[in-house]
């Protein structure tokens, strides 16, 4: 019987050990192993286009990203990879190390190699370690469990405008004009399984040092149709009043609740007996009362703490922000609970956390319709100067804010549905409508508290022709499209 001569050492064993930590078979290759070369060869070939076709695409891999299955299988993965390359390095180590001594070297040198050795092979596992675990510790924290803590399939029917054409009160004692049904959606069915429309409330909480419970100051209903990808944004400002309330829900005599509609979560901590729901009563005052005020179901929320906003920018760096024109608020409250004088000059800026926060909450030098379309401008800069870079080396610090600063009831297995109506959606397109006087302003309060009773019905008529012809309601309501709401600088 004869045996296979070791091969003649070509390369130094370290060398060969680094070739094939970077890419198995390539090492022993190097040292005239070519047999074993190959058939390593075919097996890096079998799992790069596995990888290939698991990740063929954005969606696909922003899908992988969001399924917690799915990251822990990858955990599993990076772990055998790593064991792969460990034992392919060696390999090649060993299989050089036969062909015979190259000379003696200082343990200085070999314990440089074996350090280096070891950042080559363990670096990018342990990197894609901890990516993998703060992104799922992100979405099982924020997101919670798989069962769907809302009703996701919800039709709602609407009593249409008097022929006439008066318009229907919403002063004490008028009932509310919709009544909603809900129905689970079919087991392994998509979220929007017999849904017209996916609509989700974004809701930004202004709390913090001084204030008592959470205002929702910002309000904003994205409606997506899931089968063409038209959205439209809809949004209420926090001061209109006596808002219907949906049938069941309730303690004032109006059948309605009363006072401005940023307090509802506050009135649901408060009064929880008087939202009954499926949900948290703070939670189902506000998608019930925002539901009734549009005419169509809420299927799912998200709030975010404005406050951690600030962390947020911070992370990244800080955003630029054009000011059309300066900006002064001589009661303007601090993040710590005091009030003083706000100054930003008009131009361009580079801002950091709390001022980009100050810029989009000040109020006070003109209105709250003014700051709408400010904060809608910050979270448009913030999205369009956000690099992947920035968001790789700030991972962990701002998965930290978003799981201390979010809240929501979309589940889980919902996350993969939504990524996948993304190549839909026409971002240049989608159609936003602020429901602001005076256009929508019924009538005045007459007991002298601050806020407007809002026109319900002329809210509901045109919420229905964004949904059923987008292109008819831009032209006729004057629509701006959302890349026309926020100034550029001049020569942009």
């Amino acid at each position: 019987m004869t045996t296979r001569p070791a091969p003649q050492r070509t390369v130094h064993p370290f060398l060969a050990a680094f070739a094939s930590a970077a890419i198995p078979g390539l090492g022993q290759f190097l040292v005239g192993d070519r047999r074993k070369a190959i058939r390593l060869f075919v097996v890096d070939a079998i799992i790069l286009a596995i990888i290939a076709f698991f990740f063929r695409d954005k969606v696909a891999v922003l899908t992988a990203f969001v399924r917690p299955t799915t990251l822990a299988a990858m955990m599993v993965v990076n772990i055998l990879l790593l064991a792969y390359r460990l034992w392919a390095a060696d390999d090649a180590y060993r299989t050089a190390s036969r062909g015979g001594p190259v000379g003696a070297s200082s343990r200085a040198a070999v314990a440089a190699a074996v350090g280096a050795l070891a950042i080559v092979v363990f670096t990018p596992h342990v990197v894609f370690g901890y990516y993998d675990m703060v992104q799922y510790n992100l979405i099982t924290t924020v997101f919670g469990s798989d069962e769907p803590a809302a009703a996701p399939a919800t039709s709602t029917t609407s009593t249409p405008p008097p022929a006439d054409g008066t318009t229907a009160s919403t002063e004490p004692g008028t009932p509310t004009t919709s009544t909603t049904t809900t129905q689970p959606p079919q087991t392994g069915a998509p979220l929007w399984d017999g849904l017209d429309r996916l609509n989700i409330l974004l809701l930004g909480g202004d709390f913090g040092v001084g204030r008592t419970g959470i205002r929702t100051d910002t309000m904003i209903t994205v409606s997506i149709d899931p089968d063409t990808g038209d959205v439209a944004m809809f949004s209420i400002p926090r001061n209109w009043t006596y808002a219907p309330l949906p049938d069941g829900m309730g303690i004032w005599d109006c059948d309605c609740y009363p006072e401005l509609i940023n307090e509802l979560w506050i009135m649901g901590e408060r009064y929880p007996d008087a939202f009954p729901g499926p949900q948290e009563p703070s939670v189902n005052a506000v998608k019930g009362v925002v539901s009734e005020f549009l005419g169509i179901p809420i299927n799912y929320y998200a709030l975010v703490n404005l406050d951690g906003f600030v962390e947020l920018i911070d992370a990244l760096g800080g955003v630029d922000i054009y000011v059309p024109e300066r900006i002064v608020d001589n009661a303007y409250p601090n993040l710590d609970g005091t009030i003083g004088e706000l100054v930003i000059e008009p131009g361009e800026h580079k801002m950091d956390g709390e001022q980009a926060l100050a810029y989009a909450r000040t109020r006070h030098q003109d209105s709250d319709y003014f700051r709408m379309n400010r904060q809608r401008c910050v979270l448009e800069a913030v999205l369009e100067q956000t690099e992947p870079t920035d968001l790789l080396l700030n991972f962990g610090k701002l998965a930290d804010v978003v799981k201390n600063t979010v809240r929501t009831d979309i589940p889980i297995d919902a996350l993969p549905q939504l990524v996948e109506l993304l190549p839909k959606i026409d971002r240049d397109n989608i159609v936003s409508v602020r429901f602001i006087p005076p256009e929508y302003h019924l009538k005045f309060r007459d007991d002298g508290k601050p806020g407007r009773i809002a026109n319900i019905d002329l809210v509901h008529e045109h919420v229905q022709l964004v949904l059923e012809d987008p292109d008819r309601a831009v032209t006729e309501l004057g629509l701006d499209n959302l890349n026309n709401v926020c100034p550029k600088p001049p020569g942009a």
